[in-house]
């Protein structure tokens, strides 16, 4: 039997002055995270923020592409793509 796994693209942007989430126009999650873009620390924040928001352990969020960019992709272990949809309903869109 196989795990559920579902996929998100997201945009972080380091360095913002609070740790948010919003929708862009194109459907991408936005997620900002006041830590610097140096040595993996945005990376774990972005984890650590999503884990959080998905009700998930950190473990169970992995970035399998884009690691350097800024643009991403997740995998969040455990949730299916309709689960994950519900859990981020209550995150608004960007201005």
């Amino acid at each position: 039997m196989s795990q559920k796994k579902a996929t998100i693209q997201v945009h972080v942007q380091p360095g913002a002055r609070s740790n948010e989430l919003s929708w862009l126009e194109d459907g991408i999650l936005r997620v900002k995270v006041t830590a610097p873009p140096r040595k993996g620390r945005a990376n774990q924040a972005l984890v650590a923020l999503m884990a959080e928001v998905l009700g998930v352990p950190k473990s169970a969020v992995q970035i399998i592409r884009g690691t350097t960019g800024r643009r991403k992709l997740l995998a969040i272990q455990g949730l299916d793509s309709g689960e994950l949809k519900k859990r981020l309903s209550v995150v608004e869109a960007g201005k």
